[in-house]
């Protein structure tokens, strides 16, 4: 399927379908979120258990969720932008606005606008979408529309360009008394509290991206602060690493998951990575190779 522009994908998803869609985390795998056939499509095609909820991406939360006052100063403050509110559905005439496929059978909803024109374009058109990220379940984010069609070589794309950011959302939790982040992302939890005051401890709310292991190459991973000296030891028991430098932080996730692409497609026996100072966005990218680390290594 070729690329496609934004009114072709607007049909795709009017008529039912899928399409990748970028915004400015990793691109998204698309479908109505008001159409539970959409939703059961995405969780086929992904390869994705049917209890993690997907991201409903959209330009007010109030049309699928229950008002909530501290969502109201976080979406003044980051919508547009990397940042998931996980909050209680909204039910209209004693049903759900956002049905079980897309919540995973949850009573909460997790929502975001995102701030990629495109993205917005489409949301404009047909209203709510769905989009976890356009890969298979487990497997390394995508960030341009090509490692879209690398995963899902017949599924219609629309080409927004690399994503700006390169690793998915923060989702924070408030469906709960004390607010909590449930997986780092863009907007980092300093930023938060600048707002919401102390976070709490994450709830057990389900949520995409936080299983132990995820975000994986195929190629094992492995961290280290001397990526150097570990790439050394490993060469002389035979095997063929690759390094994965840190940078600064902005840097560093932006270009994350399509080096870990590149060096999963070089023959490498092992991807040594470095990892990011803790603070801020470094936060999201450890997070992102710990779970890929623990992937890899499981499957040794």
């Amino acid at each position: 399927m070729p690329l496609v522009t934004v009114r072709q994908a607007v049909r795709i998803l009017q008529e039912g379908g899928l399409v990748g869609m970028p915004t400015e985390t990793v691109y998204g795998l698309a479908g109505l979120a008001t159409n539970p056939d959409a939703a059961r499509q995405i969780y086929e095609l992904k390869g994705r258990p049917s209890g993690h909820p997907l991201i409903v991406h959209l330009d007010h939360y109030q049309k699928v969720a229950a008002p909530d006052p501290r969502a109201d100063l976080l979406v003044r403050a980051f919508w547009p932008g990397p940042l998931t509110l996980v909050l209680w559905r909204r039910w209209e005439n004693g049903h759900p606005v956002i049905p079980d496929e897309v919540t995973g059978g949850q009573d909460t909803v997790a929502v975001r606008l995102p701030s990629h024109p495109l993205a917005r374009a489409l949301i404009r058109a047909v209203g709510p979408i769905a989009a976890p990220s356009a890969n298979r379940f487990g497997a390394v984010s995508p960030t341009t529309a090509a490692h879209v069609r690398e995963a899902f070589p017949g599924l219609p794309v629309v080409d927004g360009g690399p994503c700006e950011v390169g690793v998915e959302s923060t989702i924070v939790d408030l469906s709960s008394e004390h607010p909590s982040i449930l997986r780092p992302g863009g907007v980092t939890a300093e930023e938060l509290e600048r707002w919401l005051g102390p976070l709490g401890k994450p709830s057990d709310v389900p949520v995409p991206g936080t299983l132990p292991s995820h975000y994986a190459p195929k190629t094992r991973v492995v961290l280290s602060t001397d990526p150097e000296g570990v790439a050394a030891e490993l060469s002389g028991r035979g095997e063929r690493p690759a390094i994965l430098r840190a940078r600064p932080v902005a840097d560093y996730a932006r270009i994350l998951y399509a080096e870990l692409r590149r060096m999963d497609q070089s023959g490498y026996s092992v991807i040594v990575v470095e990892p990011a100072s803790d603070q801020g966005l470094g936060a999201a990218i450890n997070d992102r190779l710990r779970r890929a680390a623990a992937s890899t290594n499981a499957a040794q």
